[in-house]
């Protein structure tokens, strides 16, 4: 088995890794070498603080990990496989989930947003500039009175005048958005009641961003409340290929898998804190990794990540193969998230005492794990998705 030390993770007991190409592996290695030199040294601090390092948005657009997964834009072409990003996910989540949250906003929900909704022209115009990172994205669309529900219950309302569209409503939680270039913005059409997508820039008059203050999980994310009062967007800043809420799903169906993997790389970045730490904490003359009790609580925790691991190299390989479906990611985000919960929770417990001060980093996985469990559908809402389908009925109020 290899160590944490070597060009492999000491979790990845059944070597998934290999299932990568050597190309691929190059930009893992990248990755995780990114994560290291570049986040690592900057994430307590700025956690601790509730503060996101701006400079790490240079950095991010030197280090050519961008934009990897859009064919024709960003460093490599053709877009890279659904695995390797899966698992440049998983690393930087094994750091810090939060810089993997801004990344996955912007990477994913926004430019993911643009990609499958946009026409050529809208894809033309703004990707380039986000996959290099010149321009940040961010991706609204859950409520202050809307999360679970917004499919339904979306208050914010878009009204057409001639080549302009009229944007009202809020928005709550939304990542990267006190510093973003561009917003999308969902909102329901008043003429058809069917949900269109919208470009936003920042400095459009009557929006305005505000930051969510005393939050105990993925504190260096900028979330937002957002407020659109009379904003007014041109047709052509209209994602052209949005039609529906079914549009927005497509969006979330392929994010929600991106989620799994920041769960596995949470747990795998408590599980190696916590093996680290036994090895060296010695009580009643002895490493504690040498307790029974203790290597219960490793041996369990591995055997959850290697299970999870297992469901979302099979989870990629279907996306590559085009045969993916709701269910699919939902079950991945509902099961991966309910183990992430354990592990982490087994981690801190290795720590004793320790587990709760930030200097120990397990804390940190520990709170931010909480968030991870929650957004891009609760366990609850993925659950009810995949219980229709296996049984053929609804059980949606």
């Amino acid at each position: 088995m290899r160590s944490s030390t070597d060009d492999g993770i000491a979790a990845d007991f059944y070597d998934f890794e290999a299932a990568l190409s050597d190309e691929e592996r190059k930009i893992l290695l990248r990755t995780r070498a990114f994560m290291r030199d570049e986040v690592k040294p900057l994430v307590n601090e700025n956690w601790a603080a509730g503060t996101f390092p701006k400079e790490l948005i240079a950095r991010f657009r030197e280090s050519g990990l961008v934009g990897l997964s859009y064919e024709g834009y960003g460093e490599h072409r053709p877009a890279v496989s659904h695995l390797l990003t899966g698992m440049m996910a998983l690393e930087m989540s094994r750091v810090d989930a939060s810089v993997a949250t801004f990344y996955g906003v912007h990477n994913g929900l926004a430019m993911y947003s643009i990609e499958a909704g946009g026409s050529q022209e809208q894809r033309e115009r703004w990707l380039p500039g986000m996959a290099s990172m010149d321009t940040i994205g961010a991706f609204a669309l859950t409520e202050p009175l809307d999360g679970s529900d917004v499919a339904a219950g979306m208050r914010t309302t878009a009204e057409r005048e001639g080549d302009t569209w009229v944007l009202n409503g809020a928005k709550r939680w939304i990542g990267n958005a006190t510093f973003a270039d561009h917003v999308v913005v969902w909102a329901r059409d008043v003429a058809d009641d069917q949900v269109k997508g919208f470009v936003v820039a920042r400095d459009t008059p009557g929006f305005v961003a505000e930051r969510i203050e005393n939050k105990i999980s993925l504190r260096i994310v900028e979330n937002a409340d957002i407020t659109l009062t009379g904003v007014r967007v041109p047709e052509a800043d209209r994602l052209q290929n949005v039609e529906s809420f079914r549009d927005v799903a497509e969006v979330l169906r392929a994010t929600r898998s991106g989620v799994a993997w920041q769960a596995l790389g949470v747990m795998i970045g408590a599980y190696e804190l916590a093996l680290a730490y036994a090895t060296d904490r010695e009580q009643f003359g002895h490493p504690i990794a040498g307790f029974q009790l203790v290597q219960d609580l490793l041996v369990k925790s591995l055997g959850n990540i290697t299970a999870c691991w297992g469901m979302l190299v099979q989870l990629a390989r279907l996306q590559d193969s085009g045969v993916f479906r709701d269910e699919h990611s939902s079950l991945a985000k509902a099961y991966v998230t309910a183990r992430m919960r354990e592990v982490v929770g087994w981690a801190r417990e290795i720590f004793g005492g320790n587990g709760i001060v930030l200097d120990y980093d397990v804390a940190r996985f520990f709170a931010d794990a909480e968030a991870i469990y929650s957004f891009e559908g609760t366990r609850e809402m993925n659950t009810l998705i995949v219980g229709k389908a296996i049984t053929g009925e609804s059980a949606f109020v």
